[in-house]
C-alpha cells in the first residue's frame, strides 16, 4: 500500500506537471533550495509537516487537498473538483489513498488496467508502467482517457434533470474542467500569488498582533502606542528574525570574532570599509542649466531601501581570509580591491564619491555590482587582493523581509500608517544595529552591516541605471533612497508605495533664464 510521502511526491510531480513549474520555481515559493526539493521528491529526504502547510500554501490548497491524492488536488486547482473542508474530511486512511471506486467508474472499468502500480505523475490517475522510477502513461492518449474516466461531465458541468450515464466525451469540456490531453497542454499562466503563497501568516501575525495588542495597552492612544512600538523595535525584530530562522537549514554565526578591519578605529569613529554610499550630481546637466538651459527634474523616491536590501548574500559563519582572487559566488564577505577607472560622465561611479585613488576595501554587495558593470562592459572588473569571506545565501533574512513587507503592503491598503511606522522602525534599526551597536546585544554582525547598507546603495545605482539605459537624464543620486531624473519616469518605473514602485518626492526647474 502506498504511504502518505509517496503520495505526497505524486501529488507534487502532478501540480508541478500542471502549472508548468519546475524544482526551482518551487523551491523560490518554498524558501528552500533546488537541491532540497529534488531530494524530497527523490524520498532522500523527508517532506515535513510544515512543509505540507507549505506547499498548500504555494499552490493554493487547504493541506486536506493535498493530501487528497493527485487527482484530487490537481482537480481543485482547477475548478473541476470542490474543496475540502475539515468537516469534509474522511479518517486518515481515506485520506491518504483515494478509494478504488472514485478512481475507476464501474462502466469503462474493461479500458483501465486491473493491477495499477500508482499513480501517473503526469496527470495523477492510475497507471500500469513506470518511467524513470516514477508511475506514468506511456502516451498522451492514455493520459487524457484516464483523466476522462475519472472526471466524467457531471463532476464539472451541472447534471441536467434527466439521468446522465458516464461516458467518455469525445471532445474536450468547456472550461472549468480538466483539458482532454493534460501532458502536451503549455504551462498554466502564474497565478498571482496571495500573501499566504507570499509569506508567514505566522510571522505577518505576530506583527500585527504586536500593534493590536500595544495599542489596547495605551486605550486606542495611537501617539503612545507608536512611542512603544518603535521603542520595543530592536528586540520586537530580533524576536522576528529568530522565529523566521526556526527550521532553517543552518545556523548563522550571532558572535564570530571580528575581523580587525571591522572594527571601529574609536567610540565614534569608523571601520575600514568603504560601502559606496552615493553622493553625484551630473556635471554636463549641471553646466547645460548654468548656460541658461532649463531642466524640469523629478526627485524620485524610493520605497523601504533597507527593507528591499535584505535580500542580499550574507555570509553564514565567521569570515576566513583567502587570496585566491577570484570571486566565489557562494561565498560573501569584505574584499581588499583595485577598483577599474571610470570614465562615464552621464552616470555616477558605482563606488559612490570616492575621491581616494588605490587599494580598499568593500563589502560583498559592492564588488557585485563592480563585477556586473564589468559584464555590461561599462567598466573592467576590479582586481581582488584578499578577501575575508564565508559561505553564503541570499535567502538568510528572506522570511523576515517577506513577513515585513507584506505587512507593510496590507497596512498601506489599509490606511494603518502606525503598523507602516513599527515595521520601518523594526527594519531601519535591525540594519543600524547589527555591528557592534550597544543596543543590540544579540546579534553582532558588521559584515551584514556594511553589506545590507551597501546592497541598498547599489539597487539605488541600478535604478539610476535603468533610468539612463532607458533615455531618460540622470541629474542626481544621493543617500539610499533619493533619484532625480529628467524625462517621462512614469514610462520607466511603476509609481506607488510598493517596494518595487517609487513616489514623486517633489519636482524642480534646474537653470533658465534669470
Amino acid at each position: 500500500m502506498m504511504g502518505v510521502e509517496d503520495l505526497l511526491r505524486l501529488t507534487v510531480a502532478a501540480l508541478m506537471t500542471r502549472t508548468g513549474e519546475r524544482q526551482n520555481d518551487l523551491a523560490d515559493g518554498l524558501g528552500l533550495s533546488q537541491a532540497q526539493v529534488s531530494r524530497k521528491q527523490g524520498n532522500r529526504q523527508h517532506w515535513s509537516l510544515e512543509d505540507v502547510d507549505r506547499l498548500a500554501e504555494h499552490f493554493g490548497l487547504h493541506f486536506l487537498d493535498l493530501l487528497a491524492g493527485p487527482t484530487h488536488a490537481v482537480g481543485v486547482l482547477h475548478g473541476s473538483i470542490p474543496a475540502l473542508r475539515p468537516a469534509d474530511a474522511g479518517p486518515p486512511a481515506a485520506v491518504a489513498q483515494p478509494a478504488p471506486a472514485a478512481l475507476f467508474p464501474a462502466e469503462p472499468a474493461a479500458t483501465v488496467p486491473a493491477a495499477p502500480v500508482g499513480l501517473c505523475v503526469l496527470c495523477g490517475q492510475p497507471c500500469s508502467g513506470e518511467i524513470d522510477g516514477f508511475p506514468q502513461h506511456f502516451s498522451a492518449e492514455e493520459c487524457a482517457a484516464a483523466v476522462a474516466a475519472a472526471n466524467p461531465a457531471p463532476a464539472a458541468v451541472p447534471a441536467p434533470p434527466a439521468e446522465e450515464p458516464i461516458v467518455l466525451p469525445p471532445q474536450p469540456e468547456p472550461p472549468p474542467a480538466a483539458p482532454a490531453e493534460p501532458a502536451p497542454e503549455p504551462p498554466a499562466p502564474a497565478r498571482p500569488r496571495s500573501p499566504r503563497a507570499y509569506a508567514s501568516d505566522d510571522l505577518i501575525g505576530r506583527i500585527t498582533g504586536r500593534v493590536h495588542d500595544v495599542l489596547a495597552e495605551h486605550a486606542g492612544d495611537v501617539d503612545a502606542a507608536q512611542a512603544a512600538l518603535i521603542k520595543a523595535a530592536i528586540p520586537d525584530v530580533m524576536a522576528l528574525l529568530k522565529a523566521s530562522r526556526v527550521g532553517g537549514r543552518y545556523e548563522h554565526s550571532e558572535f564570530p570574532p571580528t575581523a580587525e578591519i571591522l572594527r571601529k578605529r574609536s567610540q565614534k569613529g569608523a571601520d575600514e570599509i568603504w560601502e559606496g554610499r552615493p553622493k553625484w550630481r551630473n556635471a554636463s546637466a549641471m553646466a547645460a542649466a548654468k548656460a541658461g538651459a532649463q531642466l524640469d527634474v523629478t526627485a524620485l523616491d524610493m520605497n523601504a531601501a533597507y527593507l528591499s536590501a535584505l535580500k542580499c548574500w550574507l555570509p553564514i559563519g565567521q569570515l576566513r581570509e583567502t587570496t585566491s582572487g577570484v570571486h566565489d559566488p557562494k561565498k560573501s564577505g569584505v574584499h581588499l580591491i583595485t577598483p577599474a577607472e571610470w570614465e562615464h560622465t552621464n552616470l555616477p561611479n558605482p563606488l559612490g564619491n570616492r575621491m581616494e585613488p588605490g587599494e580598499l576595501w568593500v563589502s560583498e554587495s559592492t564588488l557585485r555590482l563592480l563585477i556586473d558593470c564589468a559584464r555590461e562592459g561599462l567598466a573592467d572588473a576590479p582586481t581582488i587582493h584578499r578577501s575575508l569571506v564565508s559561505g553564503a545565501t541570499e535567502g538568510l533574512l528572506e522570511k523576515l523581509r517577506r513577513a515585513l513587507a507584506e505587512t507593510r503592503k496590507i497596512a498601506i491598503a489599509e490606511g494603518d500608517e502606525l503598523t507602516v511606522d513599527y515595521v520601518k522602525a523594526m527594519y531601519s534599526k535591525l540594519v543600524s544595529t547589527v555591528g557592534e551597536s550597544t543596543a543590540n546585544r544579540e546579534l553582532r554582525r558588521p559584515d551584514w552591516m556594511h553589506i545590507i547598507r551597501a546592497k541598498a546603495f547599489a539597487n539605488l545605482w541600478m535604478k539610476a541605471n535603468k533610468a539612463h539605459k532607458a533615455g531618460l537624464q540622470v541629474v542626481e543620486i544621493s543617500g539610499t533612497d533619493e533619484l532625480h531624473v529628467v524625462g517621462d519616469w512614469r514610462s520607466v518605473f511603476s509609481e506607488g508605495r510598493d517596494l518595487n514602485q517609487v513616489k514623486d518626492k517633489h519636482t524642480y526647474i534646474l537653470g533658465g533664464k534669470r
